[in-house]
């Protein structure tokens, strides 16, 4: 068995080992195939091959690997197959093989004079395809060949041999052909237009037994996965995900940047960037001067830009471009550009640049790019470039630009990068050489700042920027904008869901400001203060201040205030978003926030239209306000934004809860590759899926949530999943603690707990009846559990019903208290029919999978009370819609329910008679295993009176006078057999 390089998993490349591992079984059925594997270097070719190659030899396959090496112009011929003689050489399975051809002795000994006349060679050749042949009749063969791109002239010529006329050749008739396969890679990026190996590969893929495989880069998702295989130490987010976008797939590169993060304060680990300059220096002294001018201009430039910048006449340059695109370092791209083929290439030009070339190239990229078409385009190029020209004064009048651009195009991140920018650059610039204007300040830069950041998803960056703001604010600083400040950071506050010193400034907010004369400032300070008090209980402060300002916004015609203010009402008043009222009121703030066209507020009421149908059971009809939020928020490029994150969850929660589990799985990998970091939480119902198809890998996934700042949707995902988990272990104590620490974390300063308490609980406690029942069964007491349970069901009473005088939750919340309270009854008293009916009966709202798993619960609770055909009714019905989900865990239930249970008992024809019945049969089973009446009533959901009558006829149908003896008459005839010991 080849000996394994690699330490490390081999990450994706799932479709290409099913390739090869295909290759290779067709193979060992006679079918002798080739394969010639591209890649660029570093990709992962030898990883692949060594993954293959493993499993070869485990299949029985003598694996032979010859390599190629590069030897510039002295090249010893035949270098890999000489390498897998010598291997062959040390076998003493393949000595008579290796005797019986001369072939080995030339290329291994000093004989190889004999391949320089034509006669020769063909000689060799042939014995070289006679000795494979021969060695695949021993055993089945995989012959490796890496690095084809080095290979001498000789082996590429014997290779071309071997394939066209020799080991892959069917013979007349069509009989197989050998029991071989030929696996050969090669460097795609080292293929220059002259490059030899290039003819030989356009013929040899035309041959019916040979297959190109190329090896694409890894996706992004593969590499992070490889870099966190590979560390050894825990390693920042940002820093994984820059060395995910920087290898840019590139499985070498990964390692190399991991392996530096270290040593090295950014740039190129000087290995990687040796490796990569190596190919640069192979350059003429132009290509090599056209590399570095574009180097400067980034990853990708245009050809009159470059012409411009390099200052060379149109035949040298195209010369130039000729050689590096020939030796594949730069590529052709759209629009007349050209870009560098890995940007890690690029960096390493860039890096060996002379700090003055440096700095003259971008102060000339920067002149030629002013006055240029598309000036917003342009002008975040002006400003990097006027940046590192040492031009900070053009840098900053660039960067303001560019932020405007992006603000106008719905880019929020490329905003918040070009504002810290221009903010980091300001102090650097003297006052009279910066812009003029209003809003051009430090302040009111900040505050676009930090409302770029919340659009873009990072809510924690929003509060520090906002806090900045807070900080630079002096005497002279305008009333209304220190109240801005103040109200802008008290909605960043909740945005972190630190609501108590939201409150605090939102009021401060509100008194700085007069309600009289009326200005838009006071109404925006007005319409936070209401969604703050809200958040911390203040509901009658709330409704006087939304209403007062809601007349003034009428007044000043400030629409999207109003539109704001009639959200927060349509929560607030009356029986909130669920009713008529509040779906009027949220319809009319969708309309009057899109006349205003403020995005942010319009996806505010079309979030909270969506959550008035999921909170009145209508999930069907959530569906399309989902669509339209999420519509609006891709044409404002506010997708990473508070509101649309929480509508993509709820999204993926309605088809979650619908029971359209493979769609909501799609939706969601759709969302993952547009997702912000903070954003994971609306991931959260393909964890729930994931844990009831019974994948336990999603409780990684879950804790990941956990990490980092606090955040609040994030928590409460991550608490359904762990506790969801906790369940399917069989582990009481652990949901139990679960949902404390998330009712808990979740609960607000004044003692509010969140809707979702009433979910967790009744999960907890289905984990506690387990444990009840369990303990009843082997005979212990079950009021161990009766404190927790109550203390569960007590939690979820409340919830429910939002304590007293209060407005009860939806369906969906008085549907889990019906399970709540029928686990409850489980865990103090045993199953109780009528209340898993009425649980099954609350879920018809439309859950698909909670009602499925409150059936199982109700089949077993009509066992106990002896209602067998309503029992099999229910089980057969839960099995149908549990197999249709892939709901794996609850499928093994309830087909154990039904064996248990007898419900669907059709015995073979090999069972051996007896004379007692199925359910006798079941009732001595546990007789041998030494069960008391009550424990097999218990376990085969009789009651204890029933397994009484059992035991009573089990006696007397085997004639013994005892339980024991009945049991050894059983093991006598054969009724029942032994079960295995432990040592067994």
């Amino acid at each position: 068995m080849p000996q394994t390089l690699f330490t490390t998993p081999l990450i994706g490349r799932d479709d290409e080992i099913a390739r090869l591992a295909a290759m290779l079984e067709r193979a060992r059925g006679g079918e002798a195939r080739a394969v010639l594997l591209a890649g660029d270097a570093g990709v992962g070719k030898t990883r692949l091959l060594d993954e293959v190659a493993g499993r070869a030899a485990r299949a029985g396959m003598t694996v032979l690997t010859g390599h190629c090496v590069d030897l510039g112009d002295v090249g010893l011929p035949y270098l890999p197959f000489t390498e897998v003689l010598g291997v062959l050489a040390a076998d003493e399975r393949f000595a008579d093989a290796l005797a019986a051809h001369p072939v080995v002795d030339r290329l291994l000994g000093a004989g190889t004079d004999a391949a320089r006349d034509v006669g020769g060679r063909l000689r060799l050749f042939e014995g070289m395809a006679g000795l494979l042949a021969d060695l695949s009749e021993i055993a089945p063969l995989l012959l490796v060949l890496e690095d084809l791109h080095w290979a001498d002239q000789s082996s590429r010529d014997l290779l071309r041999f071997l394939l066209s006329r020799g080991i892959l050749q069917r013979p007349a008739g069509g009989a197989p052909t050998h029991r071989l396969a030929v696996f050969a890679s090669y460097r795609a990026d080292d293929l220059h237009r002259r490059h030899p190996l290039r003819p030989l590969l356009a013929e040899l893929v035309r041959l019916p037994a040979v297959e190109r495989l190329e090896l694409r880069p890894m996706a992004d998702a593969e590499v992070t996965r490889l870099v966190h295989a590979l560390q050894d130490r825990p390693l920042p987010e940002a820093t994984v995900r820059g060395i995910v976008e920087r290898a840019e797939g590139n499985a070498f590169y990964a390692e190399e940047l991991l392996a530096a993060t270290d040593t090295e304060a950014g740039g190129v680990p000087s290995g990687l960037a040796d490796v990569l300059l190596i190919r640069i220096e192979q350059l003429s002294d132009t290509a090599q001067q056209v590399l570095r001018t574009a180097a400067v201009a980034g990853r990708r430039v245009e050809h009159d830009l470059l012409r411009d910048a390099v200052g060379l006449p149109e035949d040298e340059l195209e010369a130039a471009l000729r050689e590096a695109i020939g030796r594949q370092l730069l590529i052709p791209a759209a629009a007349d550009t050209y870009a560098f083929r890995h940007a890690l290439a690029r960096e390493a030009v860039y890096a060996d640049l002379l700090p003055g070339e440096r700095a003259r190239l971008h102060g000339a990229f920067a002149r030629l790019l002013t006055g240029r078409g598309h000036p917003g385009e342009s002008a975040a190029e002006r400003a990097h470039h006027y940046r590192e020209s040492h031009d900070l004064a053009e840098a900053l009048s660039a960067s303001l630009e560019a932020a405007g651009h992006a603000d106008r195009v719905g880019a929020p991140a490329e905003e918040l990068r070009h504002l810290e920018t221009a903010l980091d650059l300001w102090a650097s610039v003297d006052a009279a050489a910066r812009p003029s204007g209003d809003g051009v300040d430090r302040v009111t830069l900040t505050l676009r700042a930090s409302a770029a950041a919340a659009h873009a998803g990072d809510s924690h960056r929003a509060v520090s920027l906002t806090r900045a703001a807070l900080a630079s604010i002096g005497q002279d600083t305008d009333s209304e904008l220190a109240a801005r400040v103040r109200y802008t950071l008290a909605g960043n506050l909740m945005g972190v869901d630190s609501l108590t010193a939201a409150f605090a400034y939102s009021s401060e907010a509100l008194a700085m400001i007069p309600a009289e004369p009326p200005t838009r400032t006071w109404v925006w300070a007005a319409a936070t203060h209401v969604i703050a008090a809200r958040h911390i209980g203040e509901n009658e402060t709330a409704l006087r201040v939304a209403h007062q300002a809601l007349r003034v916004a009428e007044q000043l015609r400030v629409l999207d205030a109003q539109a704001d203010l009639l959200v927060s009402l349509a929560i607030l008043d009356g029986g909130g978003r669920r009713t008529a009222e509040g779906r009027e009121r949220l319809k009319e703030a969708r309309e009057l926030a899109r006349q205003a066209g403020n995005a942010p507020v319009e996806m505010r009421a079309l979030f909270n239209l969506a959550v008035g149908c999921f909170e009145s059971g209508d999930l069907e009809g959530c569906l399309p306000w989902v669509t339209e939020g999420l519509d609006r928020a891709r044409r404002a490029g506010l997708l990473s934004s508070p509101y649309p994150l929480e509508i993509r969850y709820l999204h993926l929660l309605v088809l979650y809860t619908l029971g359209r589990w493979d769609e909501c799985v799609r939706a969601a990998a759709a969302d993952a590759a547009v997702l912000p970091s903070a954003g994971g939480y609306a991931m959260g119902p393909v964890l729930y899926v994931a844990l009831a198809r019974g994948d336990l890998s999603a409780v990684e996934r879950a804790r990941g949530l956990l990490e980092g700042p606090f955040d609040w949707m994030a928590t409460l995902v991550a608490g359904i999943a762990l506790t969801e988990a906790a369940v399917l272990r069989g582990e009481p104590e652990a949901a139990v603690e679960r949902t404390r620490a998330t009712v808990g974390a979740l609960t607000d300063d004044a003692g509010h707990r969140p809707d979702s308490s009433v979910r967790l609980a009744a999960l907890a406690l289905s984990a506690v009846a387990d444990a009840a029942v369990e303990l009843r069964s082997a005979g212990g007491e079950s009021h161990r559990w009766k404190d927790t349970a109550d203390e569960l069901v007590e939690l979820a009473r409340q919830t429910a019903r939002r304590g007293k005088g209060g407005t009860p939750q939806g369906p969906e919340g008085l549907a889990w208290l019906a399970r709540a309270e029928a686990e409850w009854v489980r865990a103090v008293s045993g199953p109780d029919a009528a209340a898993w009916e009425k649980a099954v009966t609350a879920f018809d709202f439309g859950d698909v999978y909670e009602r499925v798993r409150c059936q199982v619960r109700f089949a077993e609770a009509l066992l106990v009370a002896e209602r067998r055909e309503e029992a099999a009714t229910q089980a057969r019905e839960a099995r149908t819609v549990a197999e249709r989900l892939g709901a794996a865990p609850l499928l093994e239930r309830i087909d154990g329910l039904v064996r248990r249970g007898r419900l669907a008992h059709a015995p073979s024809d090999g069972e051996r008679t007896s004379p007692l019945t199925a359910r006798e049969q079941d009732v001595l089973r546990l007789l041998a295993r030494g069960r008391s009446n009550r424990q097999i009533g218990e376990e085969l959901f009789i009651t204890g009176k029933t397994a009484s009558v059992h035991v009573s006829n089990i006696l007397a149908k085997l004639g013994a006078s005892s339980r024991t003896e009945a049991v050894a008459i059983a093991y006598r005839e054969g009724l029942i057999a032994p079960e295995p010991t432990a040592s067994g």
